[in-house]
């Protein structure tokens, strides 16, 4: 899943997938103690943005942040679900997200009335639901937002031990074809090989200065979908009897832990929903169900389009079940590697700049810039060394990363901070949204300890 960057700047809370404006959002903070007021306080009408979003703008923010290099590991999702399975799955899996991002949105927007700001990002949110909320819980909002930032980071850091697992699979299968002797390099070789050019290039300190590499990884992108949709028409009419409609119970957890992987985007919401100055963001024909409904489709119909394809030899990335002998394949083998290679330090600049800041202060200012080029030397060679790590096994570091961080961002996350914006109005007949919530953090607590536990023996 390509995993571009967000700023959100008015809260220092990062995102991995797309690029926003720096510096839209302007706020001053208003004495929390000045709650007295004769009006709603409507945050759309107190955002002052330079640039704010439209509906096709934010709309085109969020299909991109999902339409990364994730969804080329969804028809592998398929075969461990089952054709019907999968499809069923996928198409709940993407409801729940879109519905988790609802609760995330509106928890967000009832505190900013509370607090009189404008927007507030993912981390921040978290922190002023935990403020607002019961007294006895008050005293752990630092450790909410702490959580969420860690988790975040945590995130991209381990996003880009999968890229570099990703480039080097696809350079070993572009590269053995011609030299058969050098298929035994996908296991450090090509890692190392790799490491030596992001050195450099992850010394870039401003996201403008990498702009230009994202227009070239996001043209490879389109040429590696292209072609790889050409394979998957060209051959659905031969039939494979091997394709099962529900797969073994022990393979449903990777199933969810690579959807969520793909199709997740729970980081990116809010600077989206901040850089907006209208309130059309959620609504049955809103920003957010528009892009979701998109995003679901193209996901499942890969998926499904994917998996009846190749049947049970489809593998981890549906890439490497393209023909080595092929120039059209080679070319998707050499675009999927370089748009997967110029992202990395879009993805490297959440977690470096977030180490930054707690480093910067203890060390003096002559001493900044050797500082910075030693962190991030020592960041690169770390990521590398967990890649070596993972060997081959990429479909296990999509697992473990869609087990832990997405199930816990994207689903638990919202529904706890649900339940305690909505504590003093109460939770509906029956308590409804309470039993709801309980039940999605359940889900992904399975989600994690399931997910998690067959990712690590994988």
């Amino acid at each position: 899943m390509e995993k571009e960057l967000y700023v959100d700047t008015r809260t220092d809370v990062f995102t991995s997938k797309t690029v926003l404006v720096n510096g839209d959002q302007k706020s001053s903070e208003i004495n929390r103690t000045e709650f007295e007021i004769d009006t709603r306080y409507d945050p759309y009408e107190n955002r002052v943005l330079d640039h704010p979003n439209t509906f096709l703008g934010a709309f085109l923010h969020l299909v991109k942040s999902s339409l990364g290099t994730g969804i080329l590991a969804v028809p592998r999702a398929f075969k461990s679900a089952g054709l019907l399975v999968g499809t069923i799955g996928s198409i709940l899996i993407g409801i729940l997200c879109t519905h988790t991002v609802h609760i995330l949105v509106k928890a967000s927007h009832k505190v900013c009335e509370k607090t009189k700001l404008p927007s507030l990002g993912y981390a921040d949110t978290a922190k002023e639901v935990f403020l607002q909320g019961p007294r006895p819980i008050q005293k752990y909002a630092w450790f909410a937002k702490g959580f969420v930032e860690i988790a975040l980071m945590s995130t991209y850091y381990l996003s880009n031990a999968v890229y570099i697992v990703f480039i080097s699979v696809s350079l070993t299968k572009l590269f053995a074809f011609y030299y058969p002797d050098i298929a035994w390099w996908d296991h450090y070789m090509f890692k190392i090989i790799i490491m030596l050019p992001l050195l450099g290039l992850c010394q870039i300190r401003e996201i403008k200065h990498m702009v230009p590499f994202s227009f070239i990884a996001n043209i490879m992108l389109v040429v590696a979908f292209s072609i790889t949709g050409y394979y998957i028409f060209s051959g659905l009419e031969e039939s494979h009897s091997d394709i099962r409609m529900v797969g073994n119970l022990t393979e449903m957890p990777s199933f969810l832990s690579t959807v969520l992987f793909a199709m997740e985007g729970i980081g990116t919401i809010m600077p989206v929903e901040n850089s907006m100055a209208e309130p059309v963001f959620l609504g049955w024909r809103g920003v957010l169900n528009t892009a979701m409904l998109v995003i679901v489709t193209l996901f499942t119909a890969i998926g499904f389009l994917g998996y009846y394809r190749f049947g049970e030899a489809t593998d981890v990335t549906i890439t490497k079940n393209l023909p080595d002998d092929e120039i059209p394949a080679q070319i998707v083998q050499a675009a999927i590697s370089i748009s997967v290679f110029f992202t990395f330090m879009l993805v490297f600049f959440v977690p470096a700049d977030i180490l930054w800041r707690q480093l910067r202060d203890k060390i003096s200012k002559e001493k900044h810039n050797m500082g910075q080029i030693i962190l991030r030397t020592i960041m690169v060679v770390i990521i590398t060394g967990v890649a070596i790590i993972g060997g081959e096994h990429l479909e296990g570091l999509i697992d473990l990363i869609g087990a832990i961080f997405f199930s816990s961002l994207g689903f638990f996350v919202p529904a706890l901070l649900d339940i305690i914006v909505d504590f003093e109005e109460g939770w509906g007949v029956f308590h409804w949204r309470l039993i709801k919530n309980i039940l999605i953090m359940i889900l992904s607590i399975i989600a994690l300890i399931c997910g998690s536990y067959y990712a690590i023996i994988n």
